[in-house]
């Protein structure tokens, strides 16, 4: 027997729809590109995502075509967001920070037909333009009367791709497994890989994410996603907001505690939401120059471990609410939230400390799991450990494309049917979880992954070099900077600046190591693989040349 409710899909337009109707004068406000603070409403959102709708269809963009965005997280990136998923075509968001011939690589493998862009981001098309395929018209969303002269080809600016386009644009009616969103890994172990969103995982991860012991978000709130848009959907906050009514606060692309603490400030922001190097850098600005915070209550902090020293500052000497998170592109990203467990309550204040450092509870609609490598079960006692696998509506299933592929469905699961994280780690009897490693030895450097192999491949092939390994150590700021360790050829004598010219052009500039260092033998394990945790107990207490000046 079935039950008799109506049928009412979860598809993302009735986010905005609701924002609209229930909120329509509640603001978002934006630190544009160009730097004036600049202030629209849900309304107007709304408005101007029907135009982009409008829009879209007269340039040929229909259901599953995807749509880029080389954008920080501005108004007018929601505006396009809602205008393309809420017509049934996907919005792709693409990562600025990675090298330029990896962001080719990636609009090409996704088939953007309309690459979207803020200024600052000029250059890095003007260098890629040549590569793309498919892309037929590049719009920089800023007016024509800021639009600065370039060699991008089929250039428009964002008032003109709009003009003339009316408000009556028809959207959702589709299927609420249909794709909406596009997002694609950084690449740490070969080609990046798309993780491609459902309006379905959106709506539920939004409401999963905003439960009273994740972001607890209200009308009442003022709230700011420092995490860019291009970071798993801005941690689903621009969902997260108008479900609920929030007002919204967009920094744009001045992510520094200065600008961070005038809009915290001057809007009343009341939550705020980011990776612990940007948190680093608002409290040290507020520590700096003797301030204090008058509305914000709480901030999430995820995309590495939160410092202890963060948390203890915002908590003890601010008195605002940290909620550590935990999660990963391919669960929308959220996956466990710190809030304490109704028993830590009786804990000590330091004992409290220790257990909100842990990565914490999974929310309803998140089932974790550690298993050996095998995919026997570990006991969830906080003292074994093993792989950790996710289960739930917001996690992946299979990549875009069937890229990684296990399985003869395409799909990317282990046998049991969990997504396997590719970390390693402890859960308790009160089901809170702590990462303890990394099965890929990914270096995390503020909020941003930094693949050991890649660059270890390229320093191999140098005149000299026998072995190459990378390690991530210790930065006060970043968390996690790479070191380059190195052994000689016999007779070989290979130098610091010989090796980071070796490397100069292949990688992003800010995988490169900050320091190279040179020994006679570089420990293998029992299969003949490089030892990485005999490297790190070697160098755990090494200084980088660049964490004086941080410090």
């Amino acid at each position: 027997m079935l039950g008799l409710m109506q049928e009412w899909p979860l598809t993302v337009d009735k986010i905005i729809d609701h924002a609209k109707t229930n909120f329509p004068r509640r603001e978002v406000v934006t630190r544009s590109t160009e730097g004036p603070i600049t202030r629209s409403n849900y309304a107007a959102v709304w408005e101007n995502a029907k135009r982009a709708t409008n829009a879209f269809r007269a340039r040929g963009v229909a259901s599953g075509d995807r749509v880029g965005t080389l954008a920080w997280t501005t108004d007018r990136h929601m505006e396009i967001w809602y205008g393309a998923m809420n017509m049934g075509a996907v919005l792709h968001t693409v990562n600025p920070r990675l090298f330029p011939e990896q962001i080719a690589w990636i609009i090409n493998h996704a088939e953007d037909k309309i690459l979207f862009l803020d200024t600052t981001f000029i250059p890095i098309v003007e260098k890629i333009a040549p590569l793309l395929k498919t892309v037929t018209t590049f719009v920089l969303l800023s007016d024509r009367a800021q639009a600065p002269a370039g060699a991008i080809p089929h250039f428009v600016a964002y008032d003109a791709f709009l003009h003339g386009h009316s408000t009556d644009a028809a959207w959702g009616g589709f299927d609420e497994h249909t794709a909406a969103g596009l997002c694609y890994t950084s690449g740490t172990t070969g080609d990046p890989k798309g993780v491609l969103y459902s309006h379905r995982s959106n709506v539920l991860h939004a409401m999963m994410a905003n439960q009273t012991d994740g972001f607890g978000c209200g009308a009442q709130d003022a709230v700011m996603p420092i995490a860019p848009m291009f970071h798993a959907n801005a941690w689903a906050i621009t969902f997260v907001a108008p479900m609920c009514g929030a007002k919204l606060v967009m920094p744009g692309p001045k992510l520094d505690g200065a600008n961070l603490y005038e809009l915290i400030e001057g809007e009343g922001v009341t939550f705020i939401a980011g990776v612990p190097t940007v948190q680093l850098a608002l409290l040290n600005h507020v520590r700096d120059n003797g301030l204090k915070f008058s509305t914000l209550r709480r901030v999430a902090i995820g995309g590495s471990a939160i410092p202890e020293a963060v948390l203890r500052a915002y908590e003890d000497d601010y008195g605002v609410e940290v909620i550590h998170a935990w999660g990963m592109t391919e669960m929308s990203p959220i996956g466990t939230f710190g809030k304490p467990h109704p028993e830590h309550v009786k804990l000590g204040h330091d004992d409290r400390i220790k257990a909100k450092l842990k990565q914490g509870r999974a929310p309803f609609g998140v089932e974790l799991k550690i298993t050996d490598d095998d995919g026997n079960l570990k006991p969830h006692d906080g003292k074994a450990f093993g792989r950790l696998m996710v289960r739930g509506p917001a996690v992946a299933r299979a990549y875009f494309k069937n890229a990684g592929a296990k399985n003869d469905k395409g799909e990317c699961l282990e046998p049991c049917g969990f997504f396997d994280t590719g970390d390693v780690a402890t859960i308790d009897e009160l089901g809170v979880m702590q990462i303890t490693d990394r099965a890929k030895d990914v270096i995390k450097s503020g909020g941003e992954w930094i693949s050991s192999i890649d660059i270890e491949n390229i320093a191999m092939g140098a005149d000299g070099v026998a072995c190459a390994a990378v390690i991530g150590v210790y930065h006060p700021k970043w968390d996690e900077r790479p070191l380059l360790i190195v052994e000689p050829k016999s007779g070989a004598h290979p130098t610091r600046e010989r090796m980071l010219a070796v490397l100069d052009g292949k990688i992003a500039k800010w995988w490169m190591p900050d320091d190279v260092v040179f020994v006679e033998k570089i420990p293998l394990g029992a299969t003949g693989k490089i030892n990485k945790l005999a490297l790190r107990e070697m160098f755990k207490n090494y200084q980088l040349p660049t964490t004086q000046a941080a410090e």
